[in-house]
């Protein structure tokens, strides 16, 4: 999962495009990039570390341009380093810079038809970097001096034709304009919006509304399926359909886990469908067990706090903040390792005392994958003095990989893949242990709008949208992805960069 933002302004948007990476930060904290273009000339800055650390005022200072893109990367297939780092460019045709979030599920076939029949050259291997080069390539076959929007259009559609899987896409080609598109089956989210200046009318384009809302854009709408949005190096917009057949079908773990809550997605509120999951999940819980005798409930920060309190609300109990967050510390569930995350636990979380001793409580959380963190969190509640530890779930039982650019890809690190939920419960080390049913989970989200009537649920129900993910590929898939592979990606990258330090 990564975050992405174009900007088409009226003055330079380095700062604008600096504001809006760090607001969606949540989405990526391995590495951060931005390009800007000023007068047909490319500027950009990108490194692995959080947005605050890879840029510095010197290099604000040459990021000069009124249209850029940036990115924050977390790394799906394991693998970390500053050559890995977003956007990517290319220089023919025109000088195109791109930044990609989602996974494609044919990189292999493509990447070997980029290099037989296309005759370019890939440098990683990052299907971002796959993306880019088909789409420069079918950039380049519009055989144009000057592209009109037309030809961009074109070239996105024959994108889609090549390439399968989920991705959400900005990219700038110098001295023109900055285009965005979706996959055909808008599984990444994509918004754009509009700032009215009195030099004339900005565009934004990101993964998430809420960086928008902070910059003073007003949001018109997500881009849809299939759909590209053209916004020249002048201010001018252009969309069009560039899909035969689009199909709607979001992911619906952005409502779980990914997506900040004041985010709105496909006309969805992402803080009301979690209002909703809570109700939901306490529906089950009174028509399971009408007589439970659960005294408070505590979330587990921070994208379960919402769901918690309408929980807690329905149930008629407590809702209190057992749990107290550092701040400073990364999302564990996209930390890279196994070892690292239960280290992260400990350093993430600390509970008080006082809301525990002698309780029966309910933990509560977005979603169980690995199953490290809750395991850790029930000890962590028992050694505080609970009588019981009882653990909710606000998403149904993760059972399959996802492939469309979630890092859940390997079926035996998910603690409910195999079994029932007794014995993740009894794995877990809880009292009880209640999931949200799956019909629960997408009503909750569907009920924000009449237009999303299908979601992507693959982790839940291992049906994969796309249509072309055969337990061939998820093996491939398992052996490049798993902890013990991460791990040894990871020592290589730091070899790397300290090799690069000491160059310097």
């Amino acid at each position: 999962m990564c975050g992405i933002v174009g900007i088409v302004g009226k003055s330079d948007v380095n700062v604008a495009l600096y504001d809006a990476l760090t607001m969606l930060q949540h989405r990526g904290q391995d590495a951060a990039g931005i390009m800007t273009c000023h007068n047909g000339k490319l500027a950009q800055q990108k490194a692995v570390g959080l947005v605050k650390d890879v840029f510095r005022t010197r290099h604000m200072q040459r990021l000069v341009g009124n249209m850029g893109i940036g990115h924050v990367r977390y790394p799906t297939a394991g693998s970390s380093g500053p050559a890995l780092a977003q956007p990517f460019y290319v220089n023919s045709p025109y000088g195109i810079a791109l930044a990609h979030n989602g996974n494609l599920t044919n990189t292999e076939k493509v990447s070997e038809d980029l290099f037989k029949e296309d005759l370019r050259h890939v440098n990683t291997e990052s299907d971002s970097e796959v993306l880019l080069n088909v789409f420069a390539h079918e950039l380049q076959l519009q055989g144009k001096l000057r592209p009109a929007p037309e030809d961009i259009f074109n070239a996105v559609a024959r994108v889609h034709k090549r390439i399968r899987g989920g991705y959400a896409v900005v990219s700038m080609i110098a001295s023109y304009g900055v285009v965005a598109f979706r996959d055909p089956h808008g599984i990444r989210p994509l918004v754009f919006g509009e700032r009215i200046t009195d030099k004339g009318t900005e565009y934004m384009i990101a993964s998430e509304s809420v960086s928008l809302d902070v910059l003073g854009f007003r949001l018109i709408r997500d881009v849809a399926p299939g759909e590209a949005i053209f916004v020249t190096v002048d201010g001018e917009l252009h969309t069009r359909q560039c899909a035969e057949n689009p199909s709607l079908r979001p992911c619906i773990f952005e409502h779980v886990y990914f997506a900040r809550p004041d985010s709105i997605m496909d006309g969805v509120s992402v803080y009301k469908s979690r209002l909703r999951q809570g109700e939901k999940l306490a529906e089950k819980i009174l028509r399971e067990t009408p007589n439970h005798d659960i005294d408070v409930v505590i979330p587990i920060p921070d994208s379960s706090r919402v769901a918690g309190q309408a929980l807690a609300q329905n149930l008629g109990v407590k809702f209190r903040e057992g749990l107290v967050k550092n701040r400073y510390i990364g999302r564990t569930f996209i930390m890279p390792g196994q070892q690292q995350r239960k280290k992260s636990v400990r350093q993430k979380l600390n509970v008080i005392d006082l809301e525990f001793r002698g309780k029966n409580v309910l933990l509560v959380d977005d979603s169980i994958v690995r199953g490290t963190t809750c395991q850790q969190i029930i000890q962590m509640a028992r050694d505080a003095g609970a009588a019981k530890v009882y653990f909710a779930s606000a998403a149904p039982a993760v059972k399959y990989p996802n492939v469309y650019g979630i890092d859940m890809p390997t079926a035996a690190e998910l603690i409910a893949h195999g079994r029932t939920e007794e014995e993740v419960c009894k794995e877990i080390g809880a009292d009880w242990l209640i999931y949200q049913d799956l019909e629960d989970l997408i009503a909750a989200s569907s009920e924000g709008s009449p237009d999303v009537t299908q979601f992507e649920c693959a982790v839940f129900n291992g049906n994969y949208v796309t249509g072309d993910v055969t337990p061939e590929y998820l093996k491939k898939l398992e052996d490049r992805r798993n902890d013990s592979s991460k791990m040894r990606d990871q020592s290589q990258s730091n070899n790397a960069m300290v090799g690069i330090h000491n160059d310097g």
